[in-house]
């Protein structure tokens, strides 16, 4: 099997779609399907389905499928290994970030990389720190500097880099603002415009009103704490956002409660080989690393 039909292979798996997979890889349609067409040939298999113009993966197609992740992996991985026995720091680095995340906390580090490794072409992608460490998980990432999750997956290796303190805040005519300290039972009185419920900061908020028995009435959500921070503002409900996002426009509510905190950090995966870019990006996130306090 040659690595470009297991790529054009994985792209149509992905996109459901050959025109689709075309455009992801930079090829014409038809050059998509004669690639599909020799992997089915040396696997002596139909690895997918095309009714009514619906691309859907054969049972051979879905055994295939994590085999040629696998195989693309192993490849990049020992390419990777014999560029590093150079020593130079150059070539491709894929690096997730969430918008947060990349607005708030990277660009500093980002210059400073940018600017003492110009060899290197950097991929910046903005995801959800959900979304980047799945990308991780999957290989399809080196290195995500993301909100970390409280359930890490033993695959992966979870770094902190920075804390943030969470604060309970609302609108300062919220009514809330108006009483003296609040037990967390008040809060769950009004409703609360917080993270999506798939998100790890919405999980983190959840959590801690959930072991004092507690359940919110979320009138809103999103995934964009900016966004998060103007529904506040505006009176549309309670909110939990960190320390550096609070000003003039928001109140902070003084609840009874320990600070909630979220880890964020880097993401790699333990079986990676990680390139030489994406080493010298660590040691520029480690030396932002906030010391834990003893």
């Amino acid at each position: 099997m040659d690595t470009q039909s297991l790529q054009a292979f994985i792209a149509v798996a992905d996109t459901a779609s050959f025109s689709l997979a075309g455009e992801q890889l930079h090829l014409t349609q038809p050059a998509v399907s004669k690639r599909i067409a020799t992997l089915e040939h040396q696997t002596g298999a139909r690895l997918f389905d095309r009714i009514n113009r619906r691309v859907s993966l054969t049972e051979a197609g879905r055994l295939l499928l994590p085999r040629a992740r696998q195989i693309l992996q192993l490849v990049e991985d020992s390419r990777r290994t014999m560029s590093n026995l150079s020593g130079s720091v150059e070539g491709s680095l894929t690096l997730a970030t969430s918008h947060h995340v990349g607005l708030h906390r990277l660009p500093p580090i980002l210059k400073a990389f940018t600017q003492r490794y110009p060899g290197v072409d950097l991929d910046l992608r903005f995801l959800d720190s959900e979304q980047a460490y799945h990308g991780v998980v999957a290989g399809e990432i080196e290195l995500a500097v993301v909100t970390l999750s409280p359930h890490p997956n033993p695959q992966v290796e979870s770094v902190p880099v920075w804390i943030d303190q969470l604060r309970f805040v609302a609108a300062p005519e919220h009514p809330l603002t108006t009483r003296g300290e609040l037990p967390l039972s008040t809060l769950v009185n009004y409703p609360a415009v917080l993270p999506g419920p798939l998100t790890f900061t919405r999980d983190i908020v959840v959590g801690s009103f959930n072991r004092a028995g507690l359940a919110i009435d979320v009138a809103l959500s999103t995934n964009y704490l900016e966004t998060l921070k103007m529904m506040a503002g505006i009176g549309l409900g309670w909110s939990v956002l960190p320390e550096s996002m609070i000003d003039e426009e928001i109140a902070v509510l003084p609840v009874s409660h320990p600070p909630i905190e979220r880890r964020l950090g880097y993401l790699v995966h333990k079986e990676r080989t990680l390139s030489n870019a994406g080493r010298a990006m660590i040691a520029e996130l480690e030396g932002a690393r906030v010391a834990p306090v003893a």
